[in-house]
């Protein structure tokens, strides 16, 4: 399921401080623009509400889920709420087979080589390197070079300027926060900022793959 997701535009829409009366007209902006990830952090106002009502709307238009997800109940308020996908900042190892239980896509966060193997082992379908100010393209890079083929996705800090130096040093993908979304910021801000990151993104995948070897 993840693969269809990530094949085009490989980019999570994080929603952070996103409330249920906005949500659904976001979210519907974004999946315009290009963006099928969506992501609700769990430390949004009502964020299973959030997640209930975007996943009825969008099921099947975009993978849906939450982020921050530190603790395996929640994975079952996620899953209870329709949520198809699980974003953590860390590396919970039941967290992680829970939502595999669940039928649920996992990326968990990481930032070492013995985290990311340790994900790996309990069944994630990617890893969110983060934050990405601390794993840098040298460290994705020198870690691509040993990780099973996996799909590498870089958060925290992300913006247009950099995203080129991780894509050369072998991510797949960012998670985008809060140059994307943050709480208060007008519709039209939301639309001209996600077209300007997916356009930053798609040039710097064509850059990254003449610079690759």
């Amino acid at each position: 399921m993840l693969d269809k997701y990530l094949s085009d535009t490989p980019l999570v829409a994080i929603l952070r401080g996103v409330s249920p009366e906005e949500v659904v007209a976001i979210t519907g902006q974004l999946i315009e623009c290009g963006y099928t990830i969506i992501e609700v952090p769990l430390t949004s106002p009502d964020a299973l509400k959030s997640i209930a009502l975007i996943a009825e709307e969008f099921g099947g238009q975009a993978l849906i889920g939450a982020g921050t997800v530190t603790q395996v109940n929640q994975v079952t308020q996620v899953f209870e709420a329709g949520g198809e996908l699980v974003f953590s900042p860390n590396c919970d190892l039941d967290v992680i087979r829970k939502t595999k239980e669940l039928s649920m896509v996992s990326m968990p966060g990481c930032c070492t080589p013995s985290e990311a193997f340790s994900a790996m082992h309990a069944g994630a379908d990617a890893l969110k390197f983060f934050p990405a100010d601390l794993v840098t393209p040298s460290a994705i890079k020198a870690m691509r070079a040993v990780l099973p083929t996996i799909p590498m996705l870089a958060v925290g800090g992300i913006n247009n300027d950099n995203m080129q130096d991780y894509l050369t040093a072998g991510a797949t993908g960012f998670g985008i926060g809060s140059s994307l979304y943050k709480a208060g910021k007008s519709p039209e801000a939301i639309v001209a900022d996600a077209k300007k990151i997916l356009n930053a993104f798609h040039n710097a995948k064509e850059n990254s793959s003449i610079l690759s070897p």
